[in-house]
Formats: C-alpha cells, structure tokens, sequence
C-alpha cells in the first residue's frame, strides 16, 4: 500500500456516479473523481447547486456505492465490503453533522449523543455515558444534557449535533452546511467549535458551504462544478 494511502483517511479514484443505468434517462453525475482527504485535515467543499456536491457526499459517507472507480477509507477498499461491514465502516469511521440537526425529538441531548454508539455496540453500558457527558461538555452543554431537542435552540441543537458525531471518535466528520440554518454570530461559534474539535483530536473535518467567508477559512477549498472538481489546492498526489 502506497504511504499516501495510509496518510489518507479518504481516498477516491476515478469516481463515476450515473442513475437509471441502462435506461434511456441514464446520467452521469460525477465524472472520474479524484480525491483525498488527508487525516487531520479541515477542508471545505464548494459548488453552486446541481454540482453533484449532494451526490458526492454521499459516496463518500458511503451511503451509496459508485457506478465505477474506488473509495478507500482508511486505506481500505470499501468495494469488497458487502453491506453490513460497509455500514459498520460508516458508523465507526465517519461523522456526519448536518444542517438541520436530524436529532430524535423524543431523545434528551445526551440520549442522542450515545444513541452512534448504543447502534455499535447494542447496548447502553456506563462508559458510553460517560463519553457523551465530555463531549457535552466539550461543545458547552453540560447543563442540558436532560433537555429535548425542542426545548433547545437550533444552535445548541447543532452542538449536540457536533457531539453525536464525534461520539464513536471518527476519523472523518462530514459537516453538511452546518452554519446554513444558523444565524452569523451562531454560524462562527459552530464553525469555530468544529476547528476546535480538529486541532484537539486530529480529526478530519470535510465541510461543504455556500459560505465563501467560511470557505476561506478553511485550509483547502476544493471547488465542485457539474460532477468535476474543477479547484482543488491540494490535490492528488
């Protein structure tokens, strides 16, 4: 395995996404893909909307499969997995933060935090308690563990969003406009806290905006444009 693989916690090569294959509306989405995301990074994702950044998001939190090429995640070939350990992969491996939260209404802050790790392990035990609490108090909440999303504000909703992501301790967050629904002052702390999650714990922040000020703010900004990465400082090896 090449050492550029093992630095990186995503990969993919020559990625092709097509729907209604084999039918006369068949598409092509994204275009012979090249990318990686090396561990430890904070990358941003831009594009104008229709670009394919929806569709490329979710190969690479391997929520769908490729029509063709590979996606390596942790050097691993995900193409060989059947459909259980790809999903084990996804649940262990990668984070998701999304713009509208996607919390249970029905769960407390600490109960949706836990909930990455009770699918993992199939049971409630008290360390995984015990994790969720730091990271609620990590993201500023340790006062409203108890609380339910509704009695929270949609950027304390976003925090306990941040959390649950990091709960299994990824090496892969993917945050999907996750200032979008956040008000300015709300969308820097929220920003702010995912960097600060980065530098601590060296996990790898991929984050796909609208917002060109937070773009920037980024330390590589790889730019989508009709299924084609038409910028991207990085680069591929």
């Amino acid at each position: 395995m090449a050492s550029d693989q093992v630095e990186a916690v995503l990969r993919l090569e020559g990625v092709r996404k097509s729907y209604g294959v084999g039918t006369p509306v068949e598409a092509e989405v994204l275009h012979g893909i090249e990318l990686v995301v090396r561990n430890g990074s904070f990358d941003a994702l831009t594009g104008p909307s229709g670009s394919g950044k929806s569709t490329l998001l979710n190969l690479i939190g391997l929520l769908e499969r490729p029509t063709s090429g590979n996606v390596y995640v942790q050097g691993e070939n995900t193409a060989i997995l059947d459909d259980a350990r790809l999903a084990a992969m996804r649940g262990r491996a990668i984070g998701f933060v999304f713009q509208f939260h996607h919390l249970i209404p029905v769960f407390s802050a600490l109960e949706n935090v836990m909930m990455p790790m009770l699918l993992d392990r199939g049971r409630r035990d008290a360390e995984m308690e015990e994790r969720a609490r730091a990271l609620l108090s990590d993201v500023g909440l340790a006062q409203a563990i108890g609380k339910k999303p509704a009695e929270l504000s949609g950027g304390m909703q976003q925090r306990v969003a941040i959390a649950r992501a990091l709960s299994m301790r990824p090496a892969l967050v993917l945050a999907d406009e996750p200032t979008g629904n956040l008000d300015t002052k709300t969308a820097n702390e929220i920003f702010d806290l995912l960097r600060q999650f980065n530098e601590r714990y060296g996990t790898a922040f991929l984050v796909v905006t609208h917002d060109a000020r937070l773009a920037a703010r980024c330390d590589r900004n790889i730019a989508l444009v009709d299924g084609r990465i038409v910028r991207d400082p990085g680069g591929t090896p």
